[in-house]
């Protein structure tokens, strides 16, 4: 059994896109492989999950208005970083 990994940001901690964020198909409504929040672009963590196969963290993350259009966007730890 793995042991999950601890979180590495909270809930309400302002974070930063380390990446392009892609639509890999999660949004039916933008085509795949869209961009949804650009490198650079500040959000806010606003739930907390693991991957489970993985038990590693998963963050959703709210990009607001310096995102595209405020998309709410699963991030794995890799691709975000505190402000």
């Amino acid at each position: 059994m793995i042991e999950p990994r601890v979180a590495k940001f909270q809930w309400g901690q302002r974070v930063v896109a380390g990446i392009d964020l892609i639509n890999d198909g999660s949004y039916p409504e933008c085509e795949e492989n869209a961009l949804l929040v650009a490198q650079g672009s500040i959000g806010e963590v606003v739930q907390i999950g693991h991957h489970v196969d993985t038990d590693t963290p998963v963050y959703l993350v709210e990009f607001g208005t310096d995102a595209k259009s405020g998309y709410v966007v699963g991030c794995m730890e890799e691709e975000i970083s505190p402000v």
